[in-house]
C-alpha cells in the first residue's frame, strides 16, 4: 500500500473520531462545552493524539478511530458517575487506581472479572477485536522497511512529543493553558482527554512544595495516637441517632469541630497527606488529586519523621491490603518504622467486610500498652486508618439491613465505641489522642454540594496534664490539623497551636 492510499482513509477516520468523540462528550457534560476556535482545537488534538494511540497498536484506522470512540464513551460514563458520587470529574491519576480496581472491585462500585456481567462483555469486546484484525487490511507501507520505519517512528513521535511536553518551552505553553488545577473549568474548555494530558505533563513539570518546619523543645507526650475514621462525620448530622461518643468529644476533648477536608466521599490519600504533611493541597499544585503517586511519601518533614526525630517509635496501623494505594511502600517512605496491617489482623472479628473498628482500638491500645511503666520501647507514635464503614454500603454488607444509611448508621456506632475504647485506655497516660473523619460518605443523604467536599468532624484530647484547656470548638482544614499534631510530636515553645 503506498503512502497516499495510507493517508486518505486514516484522514477520514481521524475525522470521524474528532467529530464523535465530540459528539459524545458533549452529550454527556453537565456544562455545554466551549466552542472558542482555540478550545475546539486543543480539544481535538486530544481526540486525534488518543485515535494515533490506538492505532500504533493496529495500524487499521477504522479500528482506532471505533477504540477512540469507545476510549471516550467509557470515561463519559465514569465521568457522569464520578461527578454525581464524589463531584469531581474525572482526572489524570485516577488512571493509576485501574490496576487496583479488578483487585478491589468491592471499593470500586463494580463487579469481579469473574462475574459475567462483566466477563462477558469483555469476552465479546476481545473477539470483535480479533475479528476486525482480520477483517479491516492494515493501513502499512508496501516495503518492509517503510513498514519497519512506520512501525518504530509512529511510538517514538508520540514519546517526543509526550518529553516535549516536559521541556521548558513545552512547559511555558502548558502554564499558560493550564496555569492552576480547576477541573470543571477545564473539562469544559479543553474536553477530558486534553485536561489529563496536561494535567499529567504540568504534574511531572512541577517542583515539590516542602512541608512547614517546626521549631522548639522536645515532646513531653509518652503516647501520640492519631486515627483517621473512615467516612467519618457527626450521624446526628444525617439524621442519624446522638452518638455517645460526641457528647464526650464536646465535654473532654481540648479542642474540636469540623474538618475541611480536600475531598468528598473517597480519595482517603488526600487526608491522609494533608495531616501528616501539614500541607494544604493548594501547595500541591497538579499534584493534589493523589499525593501519594505524586511525591511517593518523600516528606523530610512528615509527621512520622518530626515524631521518629523526637524520640518515637512510630508504627503504622490499617487492617486492609498493603497494596492499597502503594501504602506499605509510601508509609516507610514517610517515616514509619513498623507497618501493622490486614496480616496483623488474622482472626480479628469482620463487621460486614471488613476488620471491625473496636478490633482496631484494641491493637491500638496493645502497641501503645505499658510495660514496666512505659510504653514498650520507649515513647510510641501511631497513625492508624480505619477500614470498617468503607462504603459502597449496599444490600448483601449486613444481614437484615439493606437501607445504605442504616448500614453507615450501624458502622458508625461502632466507630463511637471503638473511640471510647480509646479514650478510656489513654486516660491518666501522659498522651495525645486525635481522630478525624477522612470525607463525608458517599450516600443518597451526603451528595457533595456545588461548593466544595461537606466538613468532617475531629477531636483532640490531651491526657495527663493539670492544666487542660476547657474543650473549645475550632473548625479546622485537614492541613491545619497536620500542623496542630506537628506541635503535638515536635510543639514549639508557644505550645499547642491552632
Amino acid at each position: 500500500m503506498s503512502l497516499s492510499t495510507l493517508l486518505v482513509p486514516l484522514e477520514v477516520a481521524l475525522v470521524v473520531s474528532l467529530l464523535g468523540a465530540f459528539a459524545i462528550e458533549a452529550a454527556a457534560s453537565p456544562r455545554p462545552p466551549s466552542l472558542r476556535p482555540r478550545d475546539l482545537a486543543i480539544r481535538a488534538a486530544g481526540y486525534a493524539l488518543i485515535t494515533l494511540f490506538w492505532f500504533q497498536f493496529s495500524w487499521r484506522p477504522w479500528l482506532a478511530a471505533s477504540s477512540c470512540l469507545l476510549t471516550l464513551a467509557i470515561l463519559a460514563v465514569v465521568d457522569r458517575l464520578k461527578r454525581k458520587v464524589i463531584g469531581e470529574p474525572v482526572v489524570f491519576s485516577d488512571l493509576a487506581l485501574l490496576a487496583q480496581v479488578p483487585r478491589h472491585p468491592q471499593l470500586y462500585y463494580t463487579l469481579p472479572l469473574t462475574d459475567l456481567r462483566i466477563a462477558g462483555p469483555l469476552l465479546i469486546g476481545l473477539a470483535t477485536v480479533v475479528a476486525w484484525y482480520v477483517l479491516e487490511p492494515a493501513a502499512l507501507p508496501d516495503t518492509a522497511v517503510a513498514s519497519l520505519l512506520a512501525i518504530l517512528g509512529l511510538p517514538a513521535g508520540l514519546a517526543a512529543l509526550a518529553f516535549a511536553g516536559l521541556t521548558r518551552p513545552g512547559q511555558k505553553i502548558l502554564r499558560r493553558l493550564f496555569p492552576r488545577p480547576d477541573l470543571a473549568r477545564d473539562v469544559a474548555r479543553y474536553g477530558l482527554v486534553a485536561t489529563m494530558m496536561g494535567y499529567a505533563l504540568r504534574r511531572l513539570g512541577e517542583e515539590h512544595a516542602r512541608s512547614p518546619l517546626n521549631t522548639g523543645g522536645d515532646s513531653d507526650d509518652e503516647v501520640v495516637v492519631v486515627v483517621q475514621l473512615e467516612s467519618f462525620l457527626d450521624p446526628a448530622r444525617l439524621g442519624g441517632p446522638d452518638l455517645p461518643l460526641m457528647a464526650r468529644i464536646r465535654a473532654q476533648a481540648a479542642q474540636y469541630g469540623r474538618l475541611a477536608v480536600p475531598a468528598h466521599g473517597a480519595y482517603t490519600m488526600r487526608a491522609e497527606h494533608a495531616v501528616l504533611t501539614g500541607l494544604d493541597p493548594d501547595l500541591l499544585g497538579f499534584g493534589r488529586y493523589d499525593p501519594y503517586l505524586a511525591r511517593k511519601g518523600e516528606e523530610p518533614s512528615s509527621l512520622a519523621r518530626l515524631a521518629r526525630a523526637a524520640g518515637f517509635a512510630t508504627v503504622f496501623v490499617h487492617p486492609f491490603h498493603r497494596d492499597f494505594f502503594d501504602r506499605a511502600r509510601v508509609f516507610r517512605s514517610l517515616g514509619f518504622d513498623r507497618l501493622v496491617m490486614e496480616e496483623d489482623f488474622a482472626g480479628a472479628p469482620r463487621i460486614g467486610p471488613y476488620i471491625a473498628d473496636v478490633a482496631v482500638a484494641e491493637r491500638i491500645l496493645a502497641e501503645v500498652a505499658p510495660v514496666g511503666g512505659h510504653a514498650p520501647g520507649g515513647r510510641t507514635f501511631v497513625f492508624c486508618v480505619t477500614m470498617e464503614n468503607h462504603g459502597p454500603w449496599k444490600p448483601g454488607r449486613l444481614a437484615g439491613i439493606d437501607d445504605p444509611l442504616a448500614q453507615y448508621l450501624h458502622h458508625v456506632a461502632h466507630t463511637g465505641a471503638a473511640v471510647e475504647r480509646l479514650v478510656d485506655g489513654l486516660a491518666g497516660r501522659r498522651a495525645t489522642l486525635c481522630v478525624f473523619g477522612d470525607h463525608a460518605p458517599s450516600l443518597p443523604e451526603c451528595r457533595p454540594p456545588a461548593s466544595g467536599p461537606v466538613a468532617t468532624d475531629y477531636a483532640l484530647f490531651r491526657f495527663g496534664r493539670d492544666d487542660t484547656p476547657s474543650p473549645a470548638r475550632i473548625d479546622l482544614t485537614a492541613a491545619q490539623l497536620g500542623c496542630v499534631l506537628r506541635d503535638a510530636v515536635f510543639p514549639k515553645r508557644t505550645g499547642l497551636g491552632g
